[in-house]
């Protein structure tokens, strides 16, 4: 097929595919590498002879691997979240400001890469007979701790975001909010054109911390039946419990990779000639397991993940009536965002976590007609 018939959308998630796929083979060779090159051991315990305690040998090594990774990541990264965008003009952003968001995620990213690691490694040592069930539930209660500070701390360090100054679209949201019975701290707006074009909202936080944000990308270019059924499906996923659920679905994940790596840990272990699972230098085994891990849920997870929008859609469409707006923003978002529309079967399975734009305006137009 020649080129120019290729839509941009689908020529964007085309690339997007194959550095989702490139990347999970690059990890997986780079740790393979770090062991059997014998660096994994060398780095180790250089740094156990330096360091004189164990858990600072273990951050030190963390910081060194996390850093190694991330740089030989750099190119990849600046072409696939810098380039493509401008390639295609879905960003405006300049690259010193791009490497400072860089440098920002890399940081937030390290700390909480060691936070959970060392818990991991200390669950081990304290508990060598039952350590997968302490992990795990570290790791969960961590996730929910993150959940809840994400809106305050996290995204104010990339956007700056301040209360909705369109108070008569405030009202409507406040408005539907009470309407579908969810409690609101407020409605803000965030400056996302600074860094892309794409249009984008979110019901973030949890318990007090819990909000709505809009970015400017989606305020200035949608009308408030489109922006009013974007949010009812927001809010359709706090009253389905589908965060809940997935919250749920990931700590089942979690349990059940930790008491894998428990059960089969010691057989591995010889296999890749290791002193034992909780020596540092065991940490690319381990990642090999996350990793794969995270390779066999993925297509379950996103399936749940699909049905979770599906039945979203399908509430947004009951509480607000809003079948037209519903169809037309599906269509700005694609347009807008260069989704990729109709994908293949084996694509959906691993890449998408919402239905393609096509079945959700499909399921719209089957939708009996409501009365607002």
């Amino acid at each position: 097929m020649n080129d120019k018939a290729i839509s941009p959308a689908k020529r964007y998630s085309t690339i997007k595919y194959v550095f989702g796929i490139s990347d999970t083979f690059t990890l997986v060779i780079l740790l393979l590498v770090f062991h059997f090159s014998g660096f994994s051991s060398l780095l180790a315990g250089a740094l156990g002879r330096l360091a004189g305690n164990y858990y600072l040998a273990l951050a030190g090594y963390l910081c060194v691997v996390y850093a190694v990774y991330y740089i030989i990541d750099l190119p990849s990264n600046f072409y696939r979240s810098f380039m493509l965008e401008h390639q295609f003009h879905l960003s405006d952003q300049k690259a010193g400001d791009w490497l400072r968001d860089v440098c920002k995620s890399f940081v937030i990213s390290l700390v909480i890469f060691i936070i959970l690691t060392e818990a991991f490694y200390l669950a081990m040592n304290i508990f060598p007979g039952d350590w997968w069930v302490v992990a795990s539930l570290f790791w969960v209660f961590f996730s929910v701790v993150l959940a809840r500070l994400t809106p305050v701390l996290l995204i104010p360090l990339f956007f700056k975001y301040k209360p909705l100054s369109d108070t008569a679209l405030k009202s409507r949201i406040l408005g539907l909010a009470e309407k579908m019975k969810v409690k609101l701290l407020d409605v803000f707006e965030i400056d996302f054109s600074k860094k892309t074009l794409k249009a984008n909202a979110a019901f973030v936080g949890v318990g007090k911390t819990k909000r709505v944000i809009l970015a400017d990308t989606l305020k200035d270019k949608y009308s408030y039946d489109e922006i009013e059924v974007i949010l009812a499906h927001e809010f359709s996923h706090y009253r389905l419990k589908h965060l809940l659920l997935l919250m749920s679905i990931n700590a089942v994940v979690i349990v059940v990779s930790f008491y894998l790596i428990f059960v089969s840990g010691p057989y591995a272990v010889k296999a890749f000639s290791l002193g034992a699972l909780s020596d540092i230098a065991s940490f690319p085994l381990i990642a090999l397991y996350m990793a794969v891990m995270g390779i066999i849920c993925a297509p379950l997870t996103h399936c749940l993940s699909r049905c979770f929008e599906r039945d979203a859609d399908r509430m947004a469409l009951e509480v607000t009536g809003l079948k037209e707006a519903f169809i037309s923003t599906m269509r700005k978002l694609a347009e807008q965002n260069l989704a990729d529309s109709d994908p293949a079967p084996i694509i959906k399975i691993f890449f998408f976590d919402h239905p393609p734009i096509s079945e959700r305006i499909e399921m719209a137009k089957r939708f009996p007609q409501i009365p607002k």
